[in-house]
């Protein structure tokens, strides 16, 4: 079945500054849930996993960090395996930075206010970077650019998990909107989250598009789609030996 039309030049409420603080937080809190329950964290968790390397320290990078959940699991992930590791984690919201960094305080996380299409860090800084659930909030060539400032970060590969464009998704999130997120910001956002996601296919060409290599994109539970992809093979400018 074809997928519906991308919904571009939409704006999510959770895109907005100066929300309420208590709407704020649920709406977070509703995203953690839905990131544990349906798939996001185990996804990113599971593509993460085989980049890591015994004895090896760890910088990771996530963009769009909301309320910190993928941060967090991380982190645990790495600290039961005995890494050194430094994971910094960023949103432009400084609203959301500061509920995030309340929510995390028993985590070894550095949290920055930053915009994913100027992040605040010289080339090839993490090994990985990562975002979820935020790629979609971007359209046309503003996503090409935020993927390759996320590749102009990284060593060694960028992570992205987000929402599979689909009927069935679409439903579904409709359904939580009129139950479970009735009285949250997901009632309206989340629905229209899915019509901002991608197909497989989609997200690959903005991969290529952004310069990213050996890009590989797969479908996880719950509608889930994860793509990865190395930074570009020649090295910036400023690194280049004349």
């Amino acid at each position: 079945m074809k997928p519906p039309a991308r919904l571009e030049g939409a704006n999510e409420l959770m895109d907005a500054q100066g929300i309420e603080p208590a709407l704020l937080r649920r709406a977070l809190l509703d995203l953690e849930i839905v990131n544990r329950r349906l798939g996001g964290v185990r996804a990113v968790i599971d593509a993460v996993a085989p980049l890591l390397r015994a004895g090896q320290p760890l910088t990771l990078l996530d963009v769009g960090c909301g309320g910190a959940d993928l941060p967090r699991a991380i982190t645990q992930y790495v600290e039961k395996r005995r890494l050194d590791h430094h994971v910094v984690a960023v949103d432009r919201n400084l609203a959301t930075i500061d509920i995030a960094n309340a929510w995390s305080s028993e985590h070894d996380i550095e949290f920055v206010a930053a915009d994913g299409l100027r992040l605040p860090f010289p080339d090839r800084t993490f090994d990985i970077v990562i975002s979820s659930m935020t790629l979609h909030h971007f359209d046309g060539p503003s996503r090409i650019a935020a993927l390759r400032e996320m590749a102009r970060v990284a060593r060694r590969r960028v992570v992205i998990n987000d929402l599979e464009r689909c009927w069935t998704n679409y439903w579904g999130a409709r359904i939580l909107a009129a139950t479970i997120w009735r009285r949250s910001l997901a009632r309206h956002d989340g629905p229209m989250s899915v019509l901002r996601g991608f197909t497989d296919q989609e997200l690959a060409r903005d991969f290529v598009s952004a310069g990213l290599t050996s890009v590989d994109v797969r479908r996880r539970f719950f509608f889930r789609l994860v793509a990865s992809g190395g930074p570009p093979r020649s090295r910036p400018a400023a690194e280049t030996t004349l």
